[in-house]
């Protein structure tokens, strides 16, 4: 896949291991839960950094500390505390699967979501002058095909086309006409395989999972 958008030459940055890496938000304050491999705009090109998975964080000696304003996710973009971020520093973030979860009569109920390829997802990006970073996924309104495992939002899954991407790192300032026009009317960009699991790390999508298809267009 990342050959196919034109940034095969970090493929390396994802290789090794042999298990799923999982990442979470940075609750508790725990700056170390990171994204790996985030991609972001660079001079000479899209490079890979990580980032904590929560945009409110200050540079606190050679690391981070997080702030107390929920920001693992990016959802209201017209909110002056995003539009920096989302004319500037656009990321992206590279994955296989997702886990969601929805309340149905008082009860949590938690799915995993695995693609049938691997997908990308939007992201913010905020870099600190010690060389740090840290990150926000960004979600949109809900999806209705989306509502039967999460109806609060959705995530902002994003076109694997070498153009698209392209525009999508662009950062030159602006917002590109193409990214405000996906933004008002995202789609689920791949298969997914649904099933319900009691933890998403130990969880797994069996033969009876759900199958969710791609939107065409």
């Amino acid at each position: 896949m990342l050959d196919d958008i034109g940034l095969g030459y970090l493929a390396s940055d994802f290789a090794g291991g042999s298990g799923v890496e999982h990442y979470y938000p940075a609750f508790g304050g725990n700056a170390d839960r990171t994204i790996r491999h985030l991609i972001i705009p660079g001079e000479d090109g899209p490079r890979a950094v990580d980032a904590t998975w929560w945009f409110d964080c200050s540079a606190k000696g050679e690391g981070l500390e997080v702030g107390g304003r929920t920001t693992f996710n990016a959802r209201n973009l017209e909110s002056p505390y995003w539009t920096g971020a989302l004319k500037h520093h656009r990321a992206i973030v590279v994955a296989t699967g997702l886990g969601e979860s929805k309340y149905v009569d008082g009860k949590k109920h938690q799915f995993l979501m695995e693609g049938k390829r691997p997908f990308l997802l939007g992201a913010l990006y905020r870099p600190f002058e010690n060389g740090c970073y840290s990150c926000a996924v960004i979600t949109r309104d809900s999806h209705p095909r989306f509502d039967k495992y999460h109806d609060k939002a959705f995530p902002c899954f994003l076109p694997a086309t070498s153009d698209f991407v392209a525009s999508w790192l662009g950062d030159d300032g602006s917002l590109p006409v193409e990214v405000a026009r996906y933004l008002e009317h995202p789609r689920i960009t791949v298969p997914l395989d649904v099933s319900e699991v009691k933890t998403f790390k130990s969880g797994v999508v069996g033969e009876g999972a759900d199958h969710l298809e791609a939107d065409a267009g």
